[in-house]
């Protein structure tokens, strides 16, 4: 007969052991938590400046095409001149005096001017619908970009550009011409996006003189006028809302250029 042996110890874990185990869990767990949260932070930021970025691009590119198409078609594009609703009688329509004497850029005329510009093309020549003013503006102390289409008409236009339901909506959040409060809030994080505190030009221009030279306009010369627009650079300073981390404003500056290449008549 076997005698029973020494009662068997139940292996386990004490209390501190547990204790030590639950305390590193939390810690790892902690962690992995505050990275994803980190990175859904900043998706959340990067995918507002994508956005952003994309609608302000898409703009600028349309912007750029209309400029290149600016004067189209001219005078010299037929043989026997139709009714002037059918050609571009030049690539830049300006207010006041439309089409009489071209007013002064920066001087006297409402338009081209930093906020606003109206070329005159024929939009879709696919279509015998004439030539169309297309105007966009930035009024003052805004920040949505405007953009119209509507047939040409003998008239100012400004006018005809600014009747009902022409002018919309085209891009969001552009800051360059927005309200002092905005523009100061914005230079005080980017001191250089704003030089003295100013709005910063959607349109800036070149003119051609008679003798061939290009020249920044508006400036004193007797090209500074809208038939003589040869370039227009575009800048929109598009906000992209606040980073999701920092608070601090997240925006987006894109530069273009359109060169029209038909001719002033």
């Amino acid at each position: 007969m076997k005698r029973a042996g020494p009662p068997r110890t139940q292996a386990g874990f004490t209390l501190i052991e547990l204790l030590v185990a639950s305390a590193a869990f939390l810690v790892v767990a902690g962690t992995a938590f505050s990275l994803l949260r980190t990175a859904q932070l900043r998706f959340h930021t990067d995918s507002r400046v994508l956005a952003a970025f994309q609608e302000a691009r898409l703009g600028l590119d349309q912007i750029v095409r209309d400029v290149n198409d600016a004067g189209y078609p001219p005078k010299n594009h037929f043989a026997v001149l139709p009714a002037s609703n059918f050609y571009a009688a030049t690539p830049m329509a300006w207010s006041p005096s439309y089409p009489g004497t071209p007013c002064t850029i920066g001087v006297t005329c409402a338009t081209p001017g930093d906020f606003d510009l109206i070329i005159e093309t024929d939009v879709d020549p696919q279509n015998a619908n004439g030539v169309e003013w297309v105007r966009y503006q930035l009024p003052a102390g805004t920040t949505t970009l405007l953009r119209g289409v509507t047939s040409k008409i003998v008239g100012d236009p400004v006018a005809a550009t600014s009747a009902a339901g022409v002018m919309v909506p085209y891009v969001t959040n552009v800051m360059n011409n927005a309200p002092a409060a905005q523009i100061g809030a914005i230079q005080a994080q980017y001191p250089s996006m704003f030089p003295g505190g100013n709005p910063v030009p959607v349109f800036s221009y070149t003119c051609e003189t008679g003798g061939g030279t290009p020249f920044s306009c508006p400036a004193a010369g007797g090209f500074n006028t809208p038939p003589n627009i040869l370039d227009v650079e575009i800048t929109l300073i598009v906000q992209a809302g606040t980073d999701a981390q920092t608070g601090r404003l997240r925006l987006v500056e894109l530069h273009g250029r359109g060169r029209r290449v038909n001719p002033s008549q």
